[in-house]
């Protein structure tokens, strides 16, 4: 499947099955990665064969199980860096779906681990995405439309519609979809609501807007 494909058909899986992920599969991931850490001046890092950090009681709750592998949103401490780890971090999840794997964001259900990955001076855990063969494909959630989050109007242009329909299928904290997107001729400009993680969601947000517009049809503004 294209990137396309993969965002239509992702959804968010916390159940996972006890198969290890295949060494094609790991090098295919950590290539993403790298390019990621190289475009994006980040530190992710895959973890695979890990079961701990998800061995604890945020994780119990939130009903995650069979979580032994998991990349890692890792980067140099600056205001920038939660709409970073968002954007390159969606860039994985929708790679990881084309390779056949599941998902899931996660933001504080799990704990750190002594010796799994990397973290500099000056560096920061933001989040982790679960990742692995789910026992499930998950399932869709509803939102908001398209008029609650941007000033789409009937005649607006067919970039800005695909790229706001498609931002409507990004995965946000609690489904809570704080963001909102507004047009003024090809110029974009995106904005996150107040919340937790909302600078996390801006960059999956706008990930999935560049997808589906084209990033030749519009500049951030």
């Amino acid at each position: 499947m294209d990137r396309m494909e993969a965002m239509r058909a992702r959804h968010s899986v916390r159940q996972y099955l006890t198969q290890p992920l295949e060494d094609a599969v790991c090098r295919a991931l950590q290539a993403e990665i790298s390019a990621c850490n190289v475009s994006g001046k980040l530190h992710l890092q895959l973890v695979t064969n890990e079961p701990k950090a998800f061995d604890c009681l945020m994780a119990h709750y939130g009903k995650f199980s069979g979580v032994t592998n998991y990349i890692a949103l890792v980067g140099t401490k600056s205001k920038q860096l939660d709409e970073l780890c968002g954007y390159y971090g969606e860039r994985l999840v929708l790679k990881a779906q084309q390779l056949g794997l599941n998902t899931c964001w996660v933001a504080a259900s799990y704990k750190k681990v002594p010796g799994a990955l990397k973290i500099g001076a000056g560096e920061k855990l933001v989040a982790v995405i679960a990742l692995g063969y789910g026992k499930t494909q998950g399932v869709p959630h509803s939102g908001k439309t398209a008029q609650k989050v941007s000033n789409m109007t009937d005649d607006a242009p067919d970039w800005f519609c695909a790229g706001v329909e498609a931002a409507l299928l990004a995965p946000t904290a609690l489904n809570q979809q704080k963001f909102t997107l507004t047009r003024s001729g090809t110029t974009v400009s995106a904005k996150a609501g107040r919340g937790f993680y909302t600078k996390i969601d801006l960059g999956i947000v706008k990930y999935h807007f560049e997808l589906a517009a084209g990033r030749e049809n519009f500049n951030w503004g």
